[in-house]
């Protein structure tokens, strides 16, 4: 490949100035959250600096980035300042759903968790998390994906507390959570978000999840809601057969005739092609909503390894009568969510915030979700741009796209001499003060009987 086509090849990336203006009007469409100017602009800022290559991402090392001579406005902004972060994190979902829309979306529901080292921190207990690999000290938030065809991106989150931080006055009042908030399992936590999601306009075709979204409720809701849906059940999960019959789910794909397994390819990855074998079953649905009549076609959708024989389980709902191609393409839809959970920890620092009280986490995350949904609908853009002609190029990636915004488009961080001396020098006198506070309480601890 010649420098020439390299140089064609990025192109259509990099000739243009299309993504600041996208960037711009991102901005344009969350302001109205904002009811003073200097809180947008900052709140600009802290978006951009999330965008920039850091090596740590925190209130301290992006006011530097930007050029602040503290970390004082950031600060206050997360914690203190007049804005709407719901009301903000809502227009830019429905900046993103509209730039995204193909008209047969899938909303996805799924949990992630943040590695915490105190308890301290708002909801921070030792729970499980996925992404710690078991549990651990950790902060919960169950997040809500909008996926076409286009791209996707996280347009909604939850922040999760435990029964025993839910009871916890001290604490509750110690990290500002609401007086009206109680505990709210993750299921009626993702029926919120779809609830508010259909209310607000958000139109999709279907609904996926985990087995911990695959509650009678949350599917009746799906139902309410007009979303067909194809959530992940264990094997011990009962449902009734059209005959009355009511079995295990393992139970019931034995009914399976073994020439209707059919094996479909869900993917490829780096190792080659995913392939599975496929079947389904219709189930009679348990879940019509009491003032809805019974409709649409459910079944039970069992996929099985090739190698192992390992069998894992789906319960699924059509408005219409859906193939088994369509439904194998809703379940594997649902590691988007995956996906977004990864870029947005790795690009924007989701999971960054060293952050303690409720209405920061969430001004924290409606930020890096904001930054998210920009990286987002660029890479969606991107990905309908052309190929040169004569070059075999694999679509452009978030990863990759970030790494040349950052290079042409993004400001970079500033690092000029005197801005860097002065950051240090406060860094170096908050870090003596600290250590002086700590000394004087000790002194004080060990003095007192």
């Amino acid at each position: 490949m010649t420098q020439h086509q390299y140089a064609a090849a990025a192109a259509p990336t990099i000739a243009h100035d299309r993504h600041r203006e996208l960037f711009e009007d991102l901005m344009g469409a969350v302001a109205s959250g904002f009811p003073r100017r200097e809180t947008r602009s900052t709140f600009r800022q802290l978006a951009e600096g999330l965008l920039m290559e850091l090596e740590n991402v925190n209130c301290w090392t992006l006011a530097e980035a930007i050029g602040h001579s503290g970390p004082h406005r950031l600060q206050h902004l997360l914690s203190r300042a007049s804005w709407d972060d719901e009301a903000v994190l809502d227009a830019a979902a429905a900046w993103a759903v509209a730039a995204l829309d193909d008209g047969d979306a899938v909303l996805i529901a799924d949990e992630t968790g943040d590695a915490k080292s105190s308890t301290d921190a708002v909801g921070a207990a030792h729970q499980y998390s996925g992404s710690l690999g078991g549990i651990g000290l950790c902060q919960v938030a169950v997040h809500l994906t909008y996926a076409t065809s286009r791209g996707h991106t996280i347009v909604d989150r939850v922040h999760y507390l435990g029964r025993q931080w839910a009871a916890d006055e001290e604490r509750r009042e110690h990290t500002g959570v609401p007086e009206e908030l109680m505990f709210a399992t993750k299921t009626a936590q993702a029926q919120a978000m779809l609830e508010k999601a259909h209310a607000a306009g958000v139109r999709a075709s279907f609904f996926a999840g985990d087995e911990v979204y695959g509650a009678k409720a949350l599917r009746t809701t799906c139902r309410r809601l007009g979303l067909g849906y194809a959530v992940a059940v264990r094997s011990s999960h009962h449902l009734t057969l059209p005959s009355g019959a009511r079995l295990s789910a393992a139970k019931a794909k034995a009914l399976v005739p073994k020439g209707a397994w059919q094996r479909m390819r869900t993917g490829t990855g780096s190792k080659g092609a995913r392939d599975y074998d496929w079947a389904m079953l219709d189930v009679h649905p348990d879940d019509t909503p009491a003032d809805h009549a019974e409709g649409g076609v459910s079944v039970l959708l069992a996929r099985r390894h090739r190698y192992t024989g390992t069998v894992s389980y789906y319960r699924c709902w059509s408005p219409i009568p859906a193939s088994l191609a369509r439904l194998v393409g809703i379940v594997c839809l649902r590691w988007k969510i995956e996906e977004d959970f990864q870029a947005a920890k790795n690009t924007v620092g989701l999971d960054k915030g060293q952050v303690t009280t409720w209405t920061s986490w969430h001004r924290w995350s409606t930020a890096a979700l904001v930054a998210y949904a920009f990286l987002a609908v660029a890479t969606a853009l991107e990905a309908g741009e052309p190929t040169p002609a004569g070059l075999e190029l694999v679509p452009l990636s978030s990863f990759e796209l970030l790494r040349l915004l950052r290079l042409l488009i993004l400001p970079t961080p500033r690092r000029d001499a005197g801005h860097v001396l002065r950051w240090s020098a406060w860094r170096r006198r908050h870090q003596h003060r600290a250590r002086a506070c700590h000394q004087r309480w000790h002194a004080y601890a060990d003095s007192t009987p």
